[in-house]
């Protein structure tokens, strides 16, 4: 018995291990499809999407299978986000800019680099208050107090989730309201003020519990005959066609469900 159970999971290492080879090796051509269109664009404007679609597969670092990978996706991570950030600096491609900021303040956290991390979530808030972009401020505010909480900072970061707070009930915006509420219960039991942390976590998931009644009613039309049917397209806008039935009155003439909103 002792020695089925050791090939069994003999046999299951293995064949997680040829699993995540085959998704490595698909990540790995397609990294150098990229790298090779790279080498040919002479249109020095494009290259700075082409870094970052190389920089993007690299940031899969979270699902490579060794230590050492992971690393080195970081590392490569890095290198081509800075080179997609110096090509939209060049031509001024905030959004392009800010993106970058957002993939290196990524992998610095994940490398637990905060102060790092910290800075270009900074650099990413400043251009979203510029752009007046109200959901990427909520949210970069957010990651900012995750950052803080994990330096510590716990008053810079209950200050950063109240102003993203203020930005998204202020715009009606729950999805992002009920991110920060999640966020603020982190944040009070790391105080260990449970109960306030249990306060922030019903508010969230009232919030959440909502969004999904009101996705459901949306996904819902009523027909004639009062019965619901999801995913269905508002039916266009005709005239009104008789049908009239002269020779075939026997046979059943079926009747068009005509979808209201």
């Amino acid at each position: 018995m002792k020695k089925l159970v050791i090939l069994f999971t003999f046999i299951l290492a293995a064949t997680t291990f040829a699993a995540h080879a085959h998704i490595g090796d698909d990540n790995r051509n397609y990294i150098d499809s990229l790298k090779q269109k790279l080498q040919l664009t002479t249109n020095d404007t494009l290259k700075g999407a082409i870094y970052t679609q190389i920089a993007t597969e690299y940031l899969k670092f979270d699902k490579q299978p060794n230590r050492n990978l992971k690393a080195y996706y970081q590392t490569e991570a890095i290198h081509y986000t800075l080179l997609a950030l110096h090509n939209y600096s060049y031509y001024e491609d905030t959004t392009g800019i800010r993106s970058s900021f957002d993939d290196l303040a990524r992998v610095y956290v994940a490398q637990k680099k905060y102060s790092e991390a910290k800075w270009f979530t900074l650099q990413s808030n400043k251009i979203s208050r510029q752009k007046k972009d109200i959901a990427n401020i909520v949210s970069s505010l957010v990651r900012l107090s995750a950052i803080k909480m994990e330096l510590k900072e716990y008053k810079m970061a209950m200050r950063d989730l109240n102003e993203a707070l203020k930005w998204s009930t202020v715009n009606k915006m729950p999805a992002l309201e009920a991110v920060v509420q999640q966020n603020y219960a982190y944040l009070y039991n790391r105080l260990k003020d449970y109960e306030k942390g249990d306060i922030a976590e019903k508010r969230a998931s009232e919030i959440a519990a909502q969004l999904q009644r009101d996705d459901e009613l949306k996904a819902v039309t009523i027909t004639f005959d009062n019965s619901p049917v999801k995913d269905t397209k508002p039916a266009a806008t005709k005239k009104k066609k008789a049908n009239i039935v002269v020779k075939k009155s026997s046979k059943a003439v079926s009747a068009k469900k005509l979808a209201s909103l």
